[in-house]
């Protein structure tokens, strides 16, 4: 039987399904109005502004979940650009997001973005809102593998730093940058197991760090007022040093939405960390395991470099996604719930 669109008003939203180490991605590929702005960054802004209900439809339940992670494929200012893209979640808009520029490295590739792909690699040159992100993706005998991406440049923005905790009082962060600000503390002092402890617990322990991160400290970013806000707080395992065995973490990000992959901005920032602490050198791989569902990213700084006055590295994070489902997605006019909601 062939699959007809049902009784409906207004234009279809089609998508393009994935996932990466378990954290979804919906890649939009019709259905969205002209995103005006002469830059990604100016992009993001108008979405944000006029066109935020289309997030909320694509996002929100009954069509997202609470977790639901989307990308808008737009135009890039950049010459040497494949394509732009703008990353969405249950609060907004994203800066960076690694585990979709993973996905969205073989959506590329595969759904023709990329004319004449090369074996063993082709290069997919990706626009975030944070910068030129190069990815690497594996291609043989017509068929996509596993993906690297090369960082912006990341760096630590402040290391040690005091902040009073609601319900926890003090509490000692480092907050490193990976294409978006993160805070990053060891979950066993909060009493916690990354690996083994409910994710209600560490939703609520790394929003309590968010929340006093944002009150208390000031970020800045070299090139964009934009990019200045903490984007989520990770809380590790602790085990920091180099090592060939896998360190485990969880990204909480947005408004409490937890990240199923080791989070590719996530380990971005924290080998940018690591690096800046003198734990990892050049070329060091480690492997890095969500402590929601076991999956791992690898992630070495590779470059050294400067973002402004911060000594920063670039970083290449590698991984796997998956395709879930083709989705083509409609409004009712009289359903009252047809803009979405969300189930805190």
């Amino acid at each position: 039987m062939d699959v007809q669109l049902p009784p409906h008003q207004g234009d279809e939203l089609s998508v393009v399904d994935m996932h990466t180490g378990g954290e979804p991605l919906r890649i939009i590929l019709s259905g969205y109005p002209e995103v005006r702005g002469d830059s990604v960054l100016s992009k993001r802004r108008y979405v944000r502004e006029h066109l935020d209900h289309l997030r909320r439809l694509l996002m929100y339940e009954p069509r997202g979940h609470y977790d639901m992670y989307g990308a808008l494929l737009v135009d890039s200012e950049m010459p040497e650009a494949h394509l732009g893209v703008l990353f969405m979640h249950n609060e907004g808009y994203s800066t960076m997001c690694g585990h979709a520029v993973i996905a969205l490295g073989r959506f590329a590739v595969d759904y023709k973005l990329i004319k004449e792909p090369q074996s063993p690699e082709t290069q997919v040159n990706i626009h975030c809102p944070c910068g030129l992100v190069k990815a690497f993706v594996e291609y043989s005998d017509g068929k996509t593998g596993g993906v690297r991406f090369h960082s912006v440049p990341a760096f630590a923005f402040a290391t040690d730093v005091t902040v009073t905790v609601e319900g926890f009082g003090d509490v000692v962060v480092d907050i490193s940058y990976g294409g978006a600000f993160y805070a990053f503390v060891n979950a066993q002092r909060f009493g916690l197991d990354v690996t083994k402890s409910r994710t209600r617990d560490l939703v609520d322990a790394a929003t309590a760090v968010t929340a006093a991160v944002k009150s208390q400290v000031k970020l800045h970013h070299p090139t964009s007022d934009d990019l200045a806000f903490l984007y989520g707080t990770i809380l590790t395992d602790g085990k920091d040093a180099y090592s060939s065995d896998p360190s485990a973490n969880v990204c909480v990000f947005a408004e409490a939405q937890v990240d199923r992959s080791p989070t590719g901005s996530g380990v971005t920032a924290r080998v940018a960390l690591q690096y800046h602490k003198g734990l990892v050198h050049l070329n060091q791989t480690r492997t890095f395991l969500s402590g929601a569902t076991g999956s791992q990213f690898t992630g070495k700084a590779v470059e050294e470099t400067m973002c402004g006055d911060f000594k920063a590295v670039v970083v290449e994070v590698a991984g796997r996604a998956f395709y879930t489902g083709v989705s083509r997605f409609v409004q009712e006019g009289d359903d009252e719930l047809a803009h979405g909601f969300l189930l805190k």
